[in-house]
């Protein structure tokens, strides 16, 4: 029998053939969610006078393909959309202003989620904010008033995307290194200028119609996106000690079964598993990657009805290896205040 070291050596090398970029196909995409894109962006400004309730159906739309460029901007970060690195970062840098995100501060952080997604001494840095049961447990009311209020969706879903575009991504971490530094400062440049000239042509109504309401949208259906992929019941997390790249890829990232259209707007991302196991799978290649490769078929599966109760899961059990609802860690607190007393 193959132990645990052979079958993670086989899995990665059974992978490994998806891991090649294709020119063409990344031209293509940058073709059909680009163009496609700034049409609807004109378009939606073109229909203000008319009917703003149509631009605004515009701009929901077009939230989709700001959602596929941010794939296609992601893919950059990892390196594996062209062959070249330089028309990564030139690629990067572009769909990072169209989506808002500075590329080498979000390629840095992005590569120290993967290295350390489901470690629980390790968390922090490009994750969703998460405390186990015990920290729950152990914190002061306080913490734990903030913890209810940062995981509430309203919150999460709602604020979220507006701290991230307004806040998050415009500034640099305290490490951070010259070349991130300006690469942000460049970015929130550019960002600026775009921004500046389409309110004193166009009007800041107009402006918010259409940016404002595209990227909140494709704010919110990113989080969500990257919520789902790591918060279901069966998820995998572990301390330092015992974690595993191939399990926290396979088992503490799920499938999100989506369907045909909305897999094609999220550029496959839903194979989150495939693409943690293997960041340099392009994502055009992910589901070739997942029929092809049978140890991949076996992670946990989600369809759009089942990822609701994901709301539900807000604190990550340790003992029992699973997510549960603070209505769960309310009854063990309950329960705790009645052995004290009965003590």
């Amino acid at each position: 029998m193959a132990t645990d070291k052979e079958k993670t050596k086989k899995l990665r090398q059974d992978v490994a053939p998806f891991a090649k970029s294709d020119t063409g196909k990344s031209v293509f995409q940058m073709v059909n969610t680009i163009v496609p894109l700034i049409v609807l962006w004109v378009a939606g400004y073109m229909l203000v006078d008319v009917s703003p309730w149509l631009t605004a159906g515009l701009s929901v739309i077009s939230a989709g393909f700001v959602v596929r460029a941010f794939i296609i901007f992601h893919d950059c970060t990892h390196g594996s959309f062209f062959k070249s690195k330089k028309a990564n970062d030139w690629v990067g840098l572009f769909t990072g202003v169209i989506t808002s995100f500075p590329y080498e501060k979000w390629k840095r952080e992005h590569t120290i989620h993967h290295a350390t997604s489901s470690n629980l001494d390790k968390r922090g840095i490009g994750d969703i904010d998460m405390m186990t049961v015990e920290e729950y447990l152990e914190a002061s009311k306080g913490q734990r008033l903030w913890y209810r209020f940062y995981r509430n969706p309203l919150v999460m879903f709602g604020l979220g995307p507006l701290y991230m575009v307004l806040v998050l991504n415009r500034f640099n971490r305290k490490d951070a290194k010259p070349k991130e530094r300006m690469n942000t400062h460049i970015t929130n440049v550019i960002i600026a200028g775009v921004c500046v000239a389409l309110i004193y042509f166009l009007g800041w109504q107009s402006f918010l119609l259409v940016q404002g309401v595209t990227l909140f949208i494709a704010g919110s259906l990113g989080i969500w996106l990257f919520y789902i992929q790591h918060t279901y019941e069966d998820s995998y997390f572990e301390h330092d000690t015992d974690w595993d790249y191939v399990k926290a890829a396979v088992e503490g990232s799920s499938y999100y079964k989506l369907p045909k259209l909305l897999q094609w707007a999220t550029g496959n991302i839903g194979f989150h598993h495939v693409h943690h196991l293997a960041p340099r799978v392009p994502n055009y290649n992910l589901e070739k990657a997942h029929n092809e490769t049978p140890p991949l078929q076996t992670a946990t599966t989600i369809t759009l009805r089942t990822s609701l109760e994901s709301l539900r899961y807000k604190l990550y059990d340790e003992e029992r290896g699973k997510f549960v609802s603070f209505k769960d860690v309310n009854e063990i607190i309950k329960r705790k205040a009645k052995g004290s007393i009965a003590a």
